[in-house]
């Protein structure tokens, strides 16, 4: 038997057990800079698309294809690439993820026209989709299971960093140069992972090929929920006929993937409780989450302060999500979880509802500390909730797990920008900031109440 052989028919035990210290850092390492790769790059460019709608010389409205090119794939490639993962190894799609979003990096850099730069935010996003369905799973198996909450809080401060950093990041490239460097400075840092990668531990791959139809099923789900978000401001009835057919592409995929011991839509993960509570949760918090997020600037801006000082005061948050998440990861593998989601999610709602009460004539800066509990609250959900939601599954389905996971944050982060956009219609531009807050207020509550329920049915 060969060394890699015999390594990989070793890869099982890596779930109990973990890699040795040395390689488990550099794996850990590895994984956190993936993501922290592709949270920088949304930040940065979603602060870039004015900049890149002056270059290119294009309407604003079109350079908006740049972020939903990119969001659509993503959507569509994750429960995929979850699957690939437990088909092919963990290790082999997290590579080859990282591959395709550096590569698709340099060819934004390059794009000399906006069908280019959209085309190579497609595969920026197939790849994205492939490092975030498998990032924990090979995590799971890269550190012992007493040890994973710790290394879920540490993603999770790595992701509210970078998404904190991402607009600080972006302005200053973009002072110092033109924006195709913002996709230039991906290709270092992809390449150092990309190194890294045979610290990752292999796992074996198997089971049930991956069925066509119903990989072409969930894209077309994904592509309709989007393409219906798009249309909702200005063509509302094709957007319910649009979310109608993604309904039917819904239960077309359902029906075929049922009979699967494995299917591409976790049906037998989702029949767990534990699971399915951890999904509905978990799309409600980033529902809730993204509405405050989307209303907050309308708020403050109301309020008299300028777009640095609304900058500067929104930062809080992800800035409190980061500490969150250290530190709950810490004591998340000893305390009871549902019990840690209930109350991250009641902070968040607390804070939100805070924020939504105060007078219009009140003073700004007394907004920051409901803004650190919204942030706190958040990261007091999130980390505990991924945990159950991955060791609901068992070790040979952490890729579905994955994608269920990235597929459930998107999900909610859809859900709060079209219940902000169908409030902005409905309601007027001076109250819908408040409404949307009391909303946001309203999800949060209900993923803290789904998650107290798993707590006192277990």
């Amino acid at each position: 038997m060969t060394a890699a052989a015999a390594r990989e028919t070793a890869a099982p035990d890596a779930a109990a057990s973990g890699l040795q210290p040395r390689r488990r850092a550099v794996a850990v390492a590895a994984v956190l800079s993936s993501m922290a790769l592709v949270v920088l790059d949304a930040g940065v460019v979603n602060l870039a698309l004015p900049t890149i709608a002056g270059a290119l010389q294009i309407p604003a409205g079109a350079v908006v294809l740049v972020v939903t090119a990119y969001q659509a794939a993503v959507l569509m490639a994750l429960l995929p690439c979850g699957a690939l993962g437990e088909r092919l190894g963990y290790r082999r799609v997290f590579a080859s993820g990282v591959a395709l979003f550096t590569a698709a990096s340099l060819l934004c850099a390059l794009a000399p026209s906006l069908t280019w730069l959209v085309a190579a935010r497609f595969l920026q996003g197939l790849g994205g989709a492939a490092i975030m369905s498998v990032g924990v799973a090979l995590l799971r198996f890269s550190v012992p299971p007493d040890r994973l909450g710790s290394a879920i809080g540490w993603n999770a401060m790595t992701i509210a960093l970078c998404s904190a950093a991402g607009p600080a990041v972006g302005a200053l490239v973009l002072t110092l140069g033109d924006w195709p460097w913002l996709f230039a400075l991906n290709l270092p840092l992809g390449l150092g992972v990309l190194l890294a990668t045979r610290a990752l531990p292999l796992t074996r791959g198997g089971g049930q090929a991956i069925d066509g139809v119903s990989v072409l099923l969930n894209a077309a789900l994904f592509a309709l929920l989007i393409a219906g978000a798009e249309c909702l401001p200005v063509l509302p009835g094709l957007a319910v006929a649009l979310w109608l057919a993604a309904i039917l592409a819904l239960v077309a995929l359902v029906r075929r993937e049922r009979s699967r011991t494995a299917p591409l839509i976790p049906l037998d993960l989702l029949a767990q409780r534990s699971f399915a509570t951890a999904v509905i949760a978990s799309v409600c918090c980033f529902a809730g989450q993204t509405a405050a997020l989307i209303a907050l600037p309308f708020l403050l801006h109301d309020a008299g302060l300028s777009a640095l000082e609304t900058g500067l005061q929104m930062t809080v948050w992800p800035l409190a999500v980061a500490v969150a998440a250290g530190v709950v990861g810490c004591f998340a593998d000893r305390t009871p979880m549902a019990w840690l989601c209930a109350a991250g999610g009641a902070c968040l709602a607390a804070g939100l509802a805070g924020v939504a009460l105060q007078a219009p004539d009140a003073d700004s800066r007394s907004l920051a500390p409901l803004l650190a509990l919204c942030g706190l609250g958040f990261g007091l959900f999130q980390t505990p909730n991924n945990r159950t939601l991955f060791m609901a599954a068992s070790p040979e389905r952490s890729g579905a797990a994955g994608g269920m996971q990235g597929t459930a944050r998107l999900t909610g982060q859809t859900t709060g920008a079209v219940l902000v956009t169908l409030l902005f219609a409905t309601t007027s531009v001076e109250a819908t900031p408040r409404i949307a807050l009391v909303a946001g207020a309203a999800l949060a509550l209900t993923a803290a109440l789904v998650s107290a329920s798993r707590g006192r049915s277990g």
